[in-house]
């Protein structure tokens, strides 16, 4: 029998995953993971704990903690922020599954016995009937397909690895942690990340970045408004500054960032963030990277319709432009199955 450590986060994905693997006759332990939390946020990390706890209880399965803060505070929050100070805008649930879940929980688990982790994850991985390799799918549910954030993931984590509930659309998560009459049937989905709590990010990154208001230009360069601070915004945001000059009764959007003078860039027109191409850093493979030249889809950020693109020298040419903002991630596929991605690299100057 396989042993299997299921990473509960005290929701209710994660929760059906431990009672599907069980049904499937795994030897299954559940096993909270710690991270960090500031201490001028709050955050719901025991109530987490303790409903994870529940779950464990309900399945009588074993339960175990790791306390990763300072792997998370590090590898996690320490990068974010400085991203944020050179002007990019990163993804941190993508360096959380890489370096947290993917890594440090990942090598605990193993060397704790298990044979494979299991997180709540709506992605699949599939075994390729004719090459006998896996790959890495999206979940059957648009709505909540997470394989976006996991292009990280390499042939090796996959052979370690159980989605249990990519399968399954969420309502049906739901129905059967009611008919299981799971502790944790009816929470809710948590929101964002917890180490920012009900602290917006803007609040939370003037607590680690010298921020002071600048100026908002126009296109032409003429300084039509205010804003906080550059290292706030991100390539097509349209709150969070003032616009006090020319048409000020219409949308603006930021179209260029400038950390090093502190100025933004807006404009009326959204497309104006857009562009054609961008090319990627950072870039890893889940399968084997496509040819130069070969038609893939893209998807820019998370939620977002996939596009039709060509890759080749890490540069991803769009058949329709889209918003590729500095450090965030492009994860490329084909159909369903995701062969990896990069971050966007911030334009040389």
């Amino acid at each position: 029998m396989q042993k299997v450590f299921v990473g509960l986060s005290g929701g209710v994905d994660s929760a059906v995953s431990a009672a599907l693997l069980k049904d499937a006759g795994y030897e299954v332990v559940g096993a909270f993971i710690k991270i960090w939390q500031p201490e001028f946020t709050e955050c719901t990390w025991r109530e987490d704990r303790l409903d994870a706890m529940r779950v464990c209880a309900a399945l009588e399965i074993p339960f175990k903690e790791i306390d990763l803060s300072e792997e998370y505070k590090r590898e996690v929050v320490e990068e974010m922020v400085r991203d944020y100070e050179r002007g990019i805008t990163p993804n941190p649930d993508v360096l959380c599954n890489r370096s947290i879940k993917f890594g440090h929980f990942a090598r605990w688990a193993h060397e704790s016995g298990a044979d494979k982790i299991a997180t709540g994850h709506y992605a699949r991985i599939s075994d390729d009937r004719f090459t006998k390799s896996l790959t890495l799918r999206k979940g059957v549910d648009p709505a909540k397909d997470q394989s976006y954030f996991l292009y990280r993931l390499t042939k090796e984590d996959l052979e370690r690895t159980l989605f249990p509930v990519g399968a399954l659309t969420k309502s049906e998560v739901r129905v059967d942690a009611r008919r299981r009459d799971l502790p944790v049937a009816q929470k809710h989905d948590s929101q964002g990340l917890c180490f920012v709590g009900d602290v917006s990010i803007p609040e939370f990154l003037s607590r680690y970045i010298a921020l002071k208001p600048g100026d908002v230009l126009d296109g032409r360069g003429n300084v039509i408004g205010n804003h906080s601070g550059a290292a706030l915004y991100t390539l097509g945001q349209r709150h969070g500054f003032l616009v006090q000059k020319g048409d000020t009764h219409v949308p603006h959007y930021v179209v260029a960032i400038d950390v090093s003078n502190n100025t933004i860039t807006v404009s009326s027109r959204k497309t104006d963030a857009a562009t054609q191409e961008a090319e990627i850093e950072n870039v890893s493979w889940v399968d084997d990277p496509p040819e130069n030249g070969a038609a893939i889809s893209a998807v820019v950020r998370y939620r977002e319709e996939p596009v039709g693109a060509v890759f080749a020298d890490k540069v991803v040419r769009f058949d329709e432009p889209r918003i590729a903002t500095p450090g965030q991630s492009i994860a490329l596929y084909r159909g369903d199955e995701i062969v990896g991605g990069g971050t966007v690299r911030p334009q040389r100057r």
